[in-house]
């Protein structure tokens, strides 16, 4: 479940935080090496661009080409097929000349219409080839249902769906994945415990016609049923909110990335593991037959959901070469498995973890850890851990000292901490988690060099403080308050006490009287968000480097990390690109070493995934969305 909503938490910094083998598909076909066809590039999702005009020697004269303002802010990642780029923007989709930014065609969706009323999805759009009976099209989502356009015109193919509009049910605000004539998408659920299922479902892509639905959560007298307890009737969440999936067209599998169940906090009333949360699932593209699962944590009160399925590529391990995917999300643990049979190709154990004390709560007593790397975000807390005036300033080191005393100090026993609980009119309670809120690795998700092995990811440390108390009937909650299965969760913004005094947005000085002004720096150690590169062969972190910078902080403190949800992309350059910091920035890193090569300060932050193409004239281009605006860069003649 992408947007978190429990309650009787805030984020602690001193902002709000310190506070896819059954009958097989068609062989996949070569993409054009100047393309970027889908928001990751490829159907692999390695955001792996083979270009390589620009590189190492040269990247450092990257300069403005053009940016094309598209009037609305939306985090989209635009597709540039043979030199058109394709993007919404508003209430419009939008096709372009990619060497110049000059329009080529543009649909706008009917009057009566809007972004907000059509769900038109604020994440990018998705393209279908074709074939000899039909041209290609581009397939957008409008929440509960799917646009299929002409590539060439934008005009509306009418034979799909009725008159164009296929209607798929439950909303989505991703992309659909396209291979073959299948196209899969998601299902964005609101967060109540019982509501519409978060089902994957695939559909004809020339007739719009509901080819297969997976069921999240098994229904009774199916496998894995037993997992939920009581808990799995009507139960929502546990869907697929991540953008899109990746697909082994030669195996004929699509990799469903399932999130957490809801509510996020507290599964008192779902009780064991609850397949399929918090797994990659394995199933059939063309029928959505199940073959395989992972699930990275079990019984999930964290909302250590699932941004994306991972990266596609081929590993060494014990001298062999090995089919993988490579996967990390929120909770900053890395993982290799077999992608035929989902077994682990670096060994994962079966740890401890710390147990609550919420009456009622179900807590699993173990978690999956790789043996290899260690997380790359923080994931535990001491006092000893709070920054210091070496780290930052003098100022923000007693900010993050009066938040500590006025929270009642924050609990946390190490990673897989729960919230604990607390009596409504006693002291605070407050249980501080890592990664929290947004979790280490959000939906921006890994890059990955399939020459190489490594992959490459934004790992941000991030944190959520809160603790679980009991309904009080005369509080205003913000979910359904009327199942009284859920006895817990509580809204932060209503609660009483010290703590919930700190609860709304902070910055890092406060004045006697506990205002804030200043900073919004975390007051734990930095560095607070960092590009990483893994090697997926053998699990070692290869380099980590600090990614974006504080400028209220004095110049020798301010490259500590200060980073968003967005990922990196990386070329056959040797060049690592990534927009995604609070900063305005926008960098190149040598993919071998970390080393930064390049910088240019953008009119808003990207917190958007970067692509690299070729435009009609055979020049490359790197290219980001920032704040609503397309900015191309490319090597001056």
């Amino acid at each position: 479940m992408r947007v978190a909503k429990w309650i009787g938490l805030a984020a602690l910094s001193v902002a709000a935080s310190m506070a896819a083998a059954g009958a097989a598909a068609a062989p996949r076909t070569a993409m054009p090496d100047g393309d970027w066809r889908t928001i990751n590039r490829d159907l692999a999702a390695t955001r792996y661009s083979p270009l390589t005009e620009i590189n190492r020697s040269n990247v450092s004269s990257l300069a403005l080409a053009w940016s094309y303002p598209m009037k609305a802010y939306n985090t989209a990642v635009p597709l540039v097929i043979g030199g058109i780029m394709y993007f919404p923007a508003g209430n419009r989709i939008v096709a372009i000349d990619a060497d110049t930014g000059k329009e080529i065609w543009v649909h706008s969706l009917p009057r009566d219409d809007n972004p907000r009323a059509n769900g038109l999805s604020t994440r990018g759009v998705s393209y279908w080839p074709g074939d000899a009976k039909d041209p290609p099209r581009i397939l957008v989502m409008l929440s509960t249902r799917m646009l299929a356009l002409d590539a060439a015109s934008g005009a509306v193919v009418k034979s799909f769906g009725k008159d164009g509009y296929a209607s798929v049910g439950v909303g989505y605000g991703g992309t659909p994945t396209i291979s073959g004539d299948v196209a899969v998408i998601g299902a964005a659920t609101f967060e109540n415990p019982v509501g519409v299922p978060g089902n994957p479902r695939a559909f004809n892509l020339r007739t719009g016609k509901k080819l297969w639905e997976f069921q999240t959560v098994p229904p009774a007298g199916t496998r894995f049923n037993e997992t939920w307890g009581d808990g799995w009737k009507g139960r929502s969440g546990t869907n697929m909110w991540a953008f899109a999936a990746p697909v082994d067209e030669n195996a004929g599998l699509i990799f469903l990335p399932i999130s957490s169940p809801s509510p996020n906090y507290w599964g008192g009333s779902r009780p064991g593991t609850n397949l399929f949360g918090n797994s990659i699932v394995a199933v059939d593209l063309k029928t959505g037959k199940y073959r395989w699962h992972f699930q990275t944590v079990h019984h999930d009160v964290w909302d250590s959901d699932m941004p994306t399925a991972g990266s596609l590529i081929d590993v060494k391990i014990g001298g062999q070469t090995r089919q993988a995917i490579a996967h990390v999300g929120k909770t900053s643990y890395f993982f290799v498995f077999d992608r035929k049979t989902g077994k682990p190709l670096i060994d994962v154990e079966e740890r401890p973890v710390p147990k609550g004390d919420v009456p009622g709560e179900y807590y699993h007593p173990t978690q999956p850890f790789p043996v290899r790397p260690g997380p790359l975000s923080r994931v535990s807390m001491t006092k000893n851990d709070l920054v210091t005036a070496q780290d930052t300033s003098a100022e923000h080191v007693a900010a993050c000292k009066l938040l500590w005393d006025k929270s009642g100090g924050f609990y946390n026993a190490g990673p897989f901490t729960p919230f604990m609980f607390h009596e409504d009119g006693t002291p605070p309670r407050s249980t501080i988690q890592f990664p929290g809120g947004t979790g280490g690795i959000n939906w921006g998700g890994p890059a990955a060099d399939p020459t190489t092995g490594w992959v490459y990811v934004n790992a941000q440390d991030t944190s959520l403080v809160g603790w679980t108390e009991k309904k009080d009937p005369k509080v205003s909650y913000s979910f359904d308050t009327t199942d009284t299965d859920q006895p817990y969760d509580r809204a932060s913004v209503n609660g009483k006490g010290p703590f919930f005094s700190f609860s709304a947005p902070l910055s890092g000085k406060y004045d006697a009287a506990g205002r804030a002004v200043g900073t919004s720096a975390p007051c734990y150690k930095p560095p607070w968000g960092r590009l990483t590169a893994v090697d997926a062969n053998s699990g070692e972190i290869k380099w980590a480097v600090p990614l974006g910078l504080y400028e209220e902080l004095p110049k020798d403190r301010q490259v500590l990390g200060n980073s968003g949800s967005a990922g990196p992309s990386v070329t056959a350059g040797g060049l690592v690109f990534v927009g995604a910091t609070n900063d305005k920035r926008f960098r190149a890193f040598d993919a071998a070493t970390g080393k930064q090569l390049w910088e240019a300060v953008l009119g808003s932050s990207a917190n958007a995934n970067p692509l690299s193409y070729r435009g009609r004239s055979g020049k490359q281009y790197v290219a980001i969305n920032a704040g609503g605006a397309i900015t191309v860069f490319t090597l001056p003649r």
